[in-house]
C-alpha cells in the first residue's frame, strides 16, 4: 500500500494549510466558536472555492467523484486547525446518503448547493439513550396518505444548527428509511448546544411532521446499508481529522518542551521525556498508518457481503487504534505542557478536548472491538 499522497492531494492540503494560517489563527477560531452562529460563513465559502466541499460528491452531481483518499490530507489540516465548520457532517455523512440513495430530482435540489457552498446539510440518526446504534427506532415514519407522518427524537446532531436541509432516518414498516425535511417545518423543534469541543450541534424533536412523497430518500426500509456505508465513510474521514489532531500536539509538545527550561537545561535534554515523547510520535504514525487503510477500503465499490466485511473491519480496526492513540497523545501533550496545558489560553488543550471527541463519535474503542469481533 502506498502510504504517500499524490501530488494533488498534496497542494490541496497545503493550500488549505496556508489559508487556515493565516484566516483561521487560534484566536480566530476562539472568536468563531464564541460567534453567534459558532461557525464561519466565508471560512465555508473558501472551503467551497477550495472544492473541499464537491471532491467526494459525483461528477453528474456537481462534485469532482473523489473519495475518502482524496480528502484525508485536507481532514489532516483541518484536524491540525481544529476546524469548528462541520465539512465532515456535509461531505461524509449527509451529502453522501443523498448522493447514494436520492432521486435525479432530488440530488440536482440539493447536491449542486452543497458543491458550491450555498446549502449546508445535517444528518440526524442518534436517538436517545440508544449510545452508537445506527438502526432507528425511537423515531418513526408512518405513510398518510400520499405522503409521512414524522414522530420521535434525535439527539447530538452535529451541525444542525447551521444546516438548510436535514437528512432523517426514521423507522417506516417496510425497515430504516430516510427522508429530506426542511427543519423550520411545523413540528420540528431544536434544542441547540456546543459541544465541549466547540462544535455546534442540536437535539431535535418530530412531533407530527408532514412530509411529501417526495421527501423519502430512496426506497422505503431500504436505507439502513446506505447508513451503514456513509458513516463508515464518515469514520474513515475522522481518523484523518484525528491524525492532523495528533500531529499538532506532537509538534507543539516537541517545541515546548525544547524552549521550558529546568535546572538551567530545556526539559527535551531529559532522557525520560524523550521517550515520551517517541511514544507519542510513534503512536501518531500508527494512527495515520491505519486511517489510510480505512480511507482505502470504504472507497471500495465492490458491495458483495465479503467486501461489506472486509471495509466493516478495516474502518473498526482504525478505530480502535485512533480512540487509544487519541487518548495517549492527548494525555501525554497536556501532562507534557505542566499546568499550562489545562488552560483556555493553550491551544493544546482544545486540541485535547477534539481528541477526547472523535474518540468517542461514530463508536468509541469498545464499540469498534465488538464489531471488529462481530464481522470476522
Amino acid at each position: 500500500m502506498d502510504f504517500n499522497y499524490s501530488d494533488e492531494q498534496q497542494q490541496l492540503a497545503e493550500s488549505l494549510r496556508k489559508f487556515l494560517g493565516a484566516q483561521y489563527g487560534f484566536d480566530q477560531r476562539k472568536a468563531i466558536v464564541h460567534s453567534a452562529s459558532g461557525a464561519s460563513d466565508s471560512v465555508w465559502a473558501t472551503f467551497a472555492e477550495m472544492g473541499l466541499t464537491a471532491i467526494a460528491l459525483p461528477e453528474e452531481d456537481g462534485g469532482f467523484g473523489g473519495g475518502a483518499v482524496d480528502l484525508m490530507a485536507a481532514m489532516e489540516a483541518c484536524g491540525e486547525a481544529l476546524v469548528v465548520e462541520p465539512l465532515l457532517d456535509n461531505v461524509g455523512l449527509a451529502g453522501r446518503l443523498v448522493a447514494r440513495t436520492g432521486s435525479a430530482a432530488q440530488r440536482a435540489a440539493l447536491l449542486p448547493g452543497l458543491a458550491d457552498g450555498t446549502r449546508r446539510l445535517a444528518f440526524a440518526y442518534l436517538e436517545p439513550g440508544r449510545r452508537y446504534a445506527a438502526d432507528p427506532q425511537a423515531t418513526t415514519a408512518k405513510r398518510d396518505g400520499d405522503g409521512w407522518v414524522l414522530n420521535g427524537a434525535k439527539t447530538v446532531v452535529i451541525g444542525a444548527p447551521l444546516a438548510h436541509t436535514l437528512i432523517v432516518s426514521a423507522a417506516t414498516p417496510e425497515g430504516a428509511s430516510l427522508f429530506i425535511v426542511d427543519p423550520a417545518a411545523t413540528g420540528v423543534a431544536a434544542s441547540p448546544c456546543r459541544t465541549v469541543d466547540g462544535q455546534r450541534a442540536a437535539d431535535l424533536r418530530f412531533e407530527g411532521v408532514r412530509l411529501g412523497a417526495d421527501a423519502l430518500l430512496g426506497t422505503a426500509g431500504g436505507a439502513q446499508a446506505a447508513i451503514d456505508e456513509a458513516l463508515d465513510f464518515a469514520t474513515a474521514l475522522l481518523c484523518a481529522e484525528a491524525v492532523g489532531a495528533m500531529r499538532y500536539a506532537v509538534d507543539a509538545t516537541l517545541e515546548y518542551t525544547k524552549t521550558r527550561k529546568q535546572f538551567g537545561v530545556a526539559i527535551a535534554s531529559f532522557q525520560v521525556l524523550q521517550h515520551r515523547m517517541v511514544e507519542m510520535h510513534i503512536h501518531t504514525e500508527q494512527a495515520r498508518s491505519m486511517a489510510i487503510l480505512a480511507a482505502s477500503r470504504v472507497d471500495g465499490t465492490d458491495a458483495s457481503p465479503a467486501a461489506v466485511r472486509e471495509r466493516q473491519r478495516a474502518v473498526s480496526a482504525a478505530k480502535v487504534k485512533i480512540a487509544d492513540a487519541a487518548r495517549l497523545v492527548s494525555q501525554e501533550a497536556v501532562q507534557l505542557h505542566g499546568g499550562m496545558g489545562m488552560t483556555e489560553e493553550m491551544k493544546v488543550s482544545h486540541t485535547f478536548r477534539r481528541l477526547t471527541m472523535l474518540a468517542q463519535r461514530f463508536g468509541d474503542a469498545d464499540h469498534h472491538l465488538a464489531r471488529f469481533a462481530r464481522v470476522s
